[in-house]
């Protein structure tokens, strides 16, 4: 594991090091993930897949008939047997 110092310029801009671009073939324009886990930042130039995973599990619970509603409701009935 290899660790980078950069620095946030003007509007937020940071730049990539050369050699980190270059090894992970990072080309200008290319849209990358920013994931921001409680204060520890994680850039991947690999696309998010959670928001598509999300829309497919709700598509798939709302084709079963499934609510919000009814999605708490359960929540809640399996708390209350287990309290």
């Amino acid at each position: 594991m290899q660790s980078f110092t950069v620095q946030v310029a003007q509007r937020g801009l940071v730049t990539l090091p050369k050699e980190l671009r270059r090894a992970h073939n990072i080309q200008p324009g290319q849209q990358m993930t920013l994931l921001d886990l409680d204060g520890v930042f994680v850039l991947s130039p690999q696309p998010s897949q959670v928001d598509a995973l999300a829309d497919r599990i709700a598509g798939e619970l709302a084709g079963r008939g499934e609510t919000l509603a009814s999605m708490l409701q359960a929540l809640h009935e399996v708390r209350a047997e287990h309290a």
